[in-house]
């Protein structure tokens, strides 16, 4: 009977440490997106304005050269790692404060280095982590990608398409069983095409060629719509 008893105050303890446990990493949870959304006001928020205003980043890239080129690299990086910070002025102002070439190879450098430390950050500490930036329901809609057998090329397609929620999908790939080395291919190589396209349109502002950079942001604005679509029938027939 006493013996019963220890056994069952052994098992009511560990119940209540359990708990305890989740309890902790709900305050955990809860703290950490706090924190975030701080970062996104206090840090993100000045960024944005920064890039927005194409003439203030263009003055501030004339006078800090390389330094600069850092600066923004680390800015970009930080737009990825906190998804709620819009990417796109970003891509426009790399554009129009660096040109073609210098800002696409800066974007891509944050995108990679942006993507690495997501993937291994969401690799290590699970879903719970994508569930600080995204609501579970948009999680599960991207279930139809951990497939094995087509994981790679779907996630290949859907990061190609132009429209695609792509925050939500570099932190959802770190809970599939993706590589990182494939991971390095898709975020370097299917993102190229819409961050070239925003580049290009950032420089044409810059050039005053508003006639050209009008043409491609309603030619982009119909083939991300166009993608978005494709992109919602690839995964409600994937998901039924």
């Amino acid at each position: 009977m006493v013996l019963e008893l220890i056994r069952l105050k052994n098992i009511e303890e560990s119940r209540l440490t359990a708990k305890q446990k989740r309890i902790f990493t709900a305050i955990i949870i809860v703290l950490v997106f706090l924190f975030t959304c701080a970062l996104a006001v206090i840090i993100g928020k000045p960024m944005v304005d920064l890039v927005k205003d194409h003439a203030r980043f263009r003055d501030f890239v004339e006078k800090n050269g390389i330094l600069s080129d850092i600066v923004f690299i680390l800015m970009v990086i930080f737009q990825i790692i906190i998804a709620i910070v819009p990417g796109e002025p970003f891509e426009l102002a790399a554009g129009y404060a660096f040109g073609n070439i210098r800002g696409t190879i800066d974007c891509m450098l944050a995108f990679l280095i942006g993507g690495i430390a997501v993937f291994l950050f969401v690799r290590k500490f699970g879903v719970k982590v994508v569930e600080i930036f995204f609501p579970i329901e948009k999680i599960r809609e991207l279930e139809f990608l951990n497939d094995p057998k087509r994981l790679n090329v779907m996630t290949f397609i859907v990061f190609l398409i132009p429209g695609t929620p792509k925050d939500l999908l570099s932190y959802f790939v770190g809970l599939t069983d993706m590589k990182l080395s494939v991971w390095i291919i898709i975020t370097t190589v299917a993102r190229f095409p819409s961050l070239i396209t925003s580049v290009v349109i950032g420089n044409a502002i810059n050039a005053q060629d508003y006639v050209f950079a009008v043409s491609v942001t309603v030619i982009t604005a119909v083939l991300s719509g166009l993608g978005l679509l494709i992109y919602n029938k690839i995964k409600a027939k994937n998901n039924n």
